[in-house]
């Protein structure tokens, strides 16, 4: 499972596409392989996250509970995605619950990783826009 960043084929659909060798070395050293079974959490809502999750494989339900305490599916998660990128960026608490619907492999990417380049790469800056942006329609 234990992948380098620079050779993993997943970042061309997510914001890590915009990374240079360098800044992609530092994430590879930096990130941890997680397995995640089918019906865990990664994260759940009201929670603050110290890092962001990349997918490799598998797919989650994000989801919110409603006032009268039914969960609502928001999105699901597939393949390259990331998670949690709006509550770490804005420093917040997660307004969402991750889990998997199936067994699922992801990288997590601490918070340190991602703000540190969020203020030295200005590509990197706008691909995360993008993102969140696109996010933001669908929801």
């Amino acid at each position: 499972m234990e992948s380098r960043c620079e050779n993993c084929i997943i970042r061309q659909f997510n914001s890590l596409r915009a990374l240079s060798k360098e800044e992609l070395k530092k994430v590879s050293n930096a990130k941890i392989s997680k397995k995640i079974k089918k019906g865990d959490a990664l994260f759940s809502e009201g929670q603050k996250l110290d890092g962001v999750y990349c997918v490799r494989n598998g797919v989650s339900k994000l989801s919110k509970l409603s006032s009268n305490g039914k969960e609502q599916i928001v999105k699901l998660t597939n393949r390259g995605e990331i998670m949690g990128q709006r509550s770490v960026i804005a420093e917040d608490y997660t307004n969402l619950s991750a889990t998997a619907i199936n067994d699922m492999e992801v990288c997590f990417i601490p918070k340190e990783i991602i703000t540190t380049t969020l203020n030295t790469n200005p590509y990197f800056s706008l691909e995360v826009l993008r993102h969140m942006a696109h996010d933001l329609k669908e929801a």
